[in-house]
């Protein structure tokens, strides 16, 4: 019985294993296809990331930059123009954008975005695993905690993403190509110059393309300047840059900034009590600036340079091949403006101008009718055809036959008063007026032109082409030509001392007869009949601007010997070579004048004016350098015989107001011009360091003043030169000293220029020469 118990247990147990065997299997096999689905999915999902990267890092999902793209990502640099004192002028651009190194941003800034943006950036390498999981947790939980984008990130974004947030899918993708590029990107840069690129790249607005420019235009200063709520603000912006512009939104950029400052003090960039003090701050903005052309100093030498270094660009060649861009290669301009000197010559137009001569003109027009035109025949049917004339060059009547506007329109449009801002000197003036009316509230002003150059390196120190260039666009330094008056008869007068004349030889102060070709004759007339009939030197004529004693030289001196030595002395306009030439008659531009006049400064040898010493790339690597162009056009003799000449201007005769009005009793060269009708007013005045011309007039030659008392370049430009020196002379950083001297040239002078000696000597006067000789 227990035999067949213990054989029905066995078999029972036999069946109860066999079928616990079963379940094992069972669960052994389920379990099996379970690890082999898990270790399956998990393989795929390795292989799916290593493909899906794969592909990303190849481009089939995105752009990805190349090695050599990385190495020099493509980003548009502002050209910009240096003074020679190493300030930044100005400078061309598409994006105001120019670079710096890590080393040129202050601490502050750094500090500030690695609080705000990235704390762990200096510990990851692009991507930022544990803000990563973080970010995943907030879209999960629904508390989102902050963003997982690293700098590296956020700068691979800007390089070469535009991300498009209405489609999800390709928005993930963009943020996978991202990783890859920031991978790459940390791979090629230290963290430093990561940090450098992404703030030289950024948009701050406002026309802010980068920290240099963000520094400048909002807070004035530089990147290496920034103080601790300067640089939150800028920080701030990073997240969104229209949102929290300062410009427009003082109040949402101050809260911002404190979010930024705190960031600082939780990370312990910023102690807890600076922080308390400057939350409450408001958000400065009183030093922001816009920058453009139009705007700032040197805007007529800038907008000059623009047109010489587009022509610059066209003929000179990276070296891929291709010529440079002015306004995308970031070029380095290294001009010889002084910035000081630059400074002081457009203040003193604007002393002038502004507080002198505009209001006199003004005045002077008061109540007259055809002001400030004047005709002396049929004004009022002149003053219609000037001021028709007048509308059909202005850029609105460009603009609206460009679209074909019938004229019967335009003029109609020209008469309908509209809302618009016009120049004054104390400011603009927002007002309501005609097309027409504006046109002819801006006959009444008074134009001027500047240069400034060195005797001995032609470095032009200072250009100011007009009184604001905003509302006057006309340069009146190398763009306008006028008629030049008495300044011209310095060349003259070089023949007369090139051919053995003295500043001492007399001549008859009586009215020369000068025969012409066509048999008529030609009779140069004085201004007054003061000193007829007397024996007047060539010095003293040359002072007071006689007219007829430059008939006397014009006629044993031929039209064609002025025109040589003009065109020897840099004058490159026609010159019609005629008797009437000796009294100004040519039109020629200030920068040629001021060529020509510096020529008697640096020995008789003309040097070209310059304006560029050299051109770098946006390295620093030298494409070109400048040299002027030299060549001599009289003797050193003869060149100091004409500063000899050129200071009985300023001693006693047309310049003399500079002695008694503005007490300059040092060696000083100089000329006034006037032409017909007190049209142009001019002055050209020399030092041993420094040459300058001015020119003052209307845009209009029908526009003067009516009297010759103060319409003479004495009263019109000749104040501006004592204003600009009175300025250079009280800045003893320029080494320009009143006490200097013309240098007298080595070699004896082969005649006299003392009078009182020369006169008590045997020297032939022009009385002894023959007749004919005249």
């Amino acid at each position: 019985m227990s035999e067949e118990l213990d054989s029905g247990n066995n078999r029972e147990k036999s069946a109860s294993d066999g079928i616990e065997s079963k379940i094992n299997k069972r669960i052994r096999a389920k379990y099996s296809k379970y690890v082999i689905i898990f270790w399956s999915l998990f393989v795929l999902s390795i292989a799916f990331i290593i493909g899906l990267f794969a592909m990303i890092s190849s481009g089939k999902l995105g752009y990805i930059p190349t090695f050599e793209e990385l190495e020099n990502p493509k980003v548009n640099l502002a050209s910009e123009i240096y003074s020679s004192d190493g300030i930044v002028l100005g400078k061309y651009y598409i994006e105001n954008r120019s670079d710096v190194e890590f080393c040129d941003i202050d601490t502050n800034l750094i500090n500030a975005l690695i609080a705000t943006e990235d704390i762990r950036f200096y510990d990851h390498s692009g991507i930022d695993f544990k803000a990563l999981l973080r970010a995943i947790k907030g879209v999960v939980t629904g508390q989102f905690s902050g963003g997982a984008s690293t700098i590296t990130q956020q700068f691979a974004k800007l390089l070469y993403h535009e991300r498009d947030k209405s489609q999800k899918f390709k928005t993930i993708i963009q943020k996978l190509n991202e990783w890859v590029i920031a991978s790459k990107l940390e791979k090629r840069y230290s963290k430093d110059e990561i940090i450098t690129m992404y703030l030289n790249k950024f948009d701050f607005v406002n026309n802010a393309v980068g920290i240099k420019s963000a520094a400048k235009i909002y807070f004035n200063t530089t990147p290496d300047s920034l103080n601790v709520e300067e640089s939150a603000v800028l920080v701030g912006m990073l997240k969104n840059p229209s949102l929290y512009n300062p410009v427009r939104r003082p109040d949402t950029v101050k809260y911002r900034r404190n979010v930024v400052m705190s960031q600082m003090v939780k990370y312990g960039y910023l102690d807890k009590a600076v922080y308390d003090s400057l939350k409450m701050q408001p958000v400065d903005m009183s030093k922001f600036g816009r920058q453009s052309h139009i705007t700032g100093h040197a805007t007529y030498f800038r907008e000059y340079l623009r047109g010489v270094l587009k022509k610059w660009c066209n003929n000179h060649y990276k070296p891929d091949g291709s010529t440079y861009n002015l306004y995308e290669d970031g070029l380095k301009i290294y001009t010889t403006i002084n910035s000081k000197m630059q400074n002081y010559a457009e203040k003193a137009v604007i002393e002038h101008l502004s507080q002198d001569l505009q209001p006199n003109f003004f005045r002077h027009w008061k109540g007259y009718k055809n002001a400030p035109f004047y005709f002396e025949n049929n004004a009022s049917q002149e003053v219609n055809k000037l001021m028709n004339q007048a509308m059909r060059r202005s850029e609105r009547y460009r603009r609206l036959k460009k679209v074909d506007v019938s004229m019967d329109s335009i003029k109609i449009i020209f008469n309908t008063p509209t809302q618009m801002k016009v120049f004054s000197w104390k400011g603009e003036i927002d007002t309501v007026m005609t097309p027409m009316d504006s046109i002819h509230y801006y006959k009444f002003y008074l134009q001027a032109g500047l240069m400034s150059m060195e005797p001995n390196t032609g470095y032009v120190r200072a250009y100011v082409g007009g009184i604001n260039y905003k509302h006057f666009q006309y340069d009146h330094v190398t763009q306008a030509k006028r008629q030049v008056g008495s300044t011209f008869k310095p060349f003259l007068y070089t023949l007369a001392m090139q051919n053995g004349l003295s500043p001492c030889t007399e001549f008859p102060n009586i009215q020369p007869i000068i025969y012409l070709d066509n048999g008529d004759t030609w009779e140069p007339r004085n201004s007054t009949d003061k000193d007829k009939g007397l024996e007047i030197s060539l010095k003293y004529a040359l002072a007071t601007s006689n007219n007829w004693i430059s008939g006397w030289l014009i006629k044993r001196f031929s039209p064609q010997s002025v025109v040589k030595i003009a065109q020897k002395m840099g004058v490159t306009g026609f010159l019609d070579p005629v008797p009437a030439i000796v009294l100004g008659t040519p039109d020629i531009s200030l920068y040629e004048m001021v060529g020509a006049m510096n020529t008697f400064a640096n020995k008789g040898v003309y040097i070209e004016p310059i304006f560029i010493t050299r051109i770098e790339d946006k390295n620093g690597n030298l494409i070109e350098t400048f040299i002027p162009k030299q060549q001599e056009a009289m003797s050193e003799e003869t060149a100091y015989l004409m500063l000899v000449l050129l200071q009985g201007v300023v001693q006693y005769g047309t310049g003399i107001r500079l002695r008694l009005t503005y007490f300059y009793n040092n060696p000083i060269a100089g000329k006034t011009g006037t032409t017909n009708n007190q049209s142009d007013g001019w002055f050209m005045g020399i030092t041993p360091k420094l040459t300058t011309g001015i020119w003052v007039g209307c845009e209009d030659r029908a526009a003067h003043f009516r009297t010759i008392t103060l319409g003479q370049g004495a009263n019109m430009a000749l104040p501006v030169w004592a204003l600009y020196m009175e300025k250079v002379y009280a800045d003893s950083t320029l080494n320009i000293f009143r006490d200097i001297d013309f240098e007298k040239p080595l070699k004896p002078l082969s005649v006299e220029v003392d009078c009182d000696k020369y006169n008590s000597g045997d020297n032939i006067n022009a009385t002894d020469l023959d007749d004919d000789e005249f």
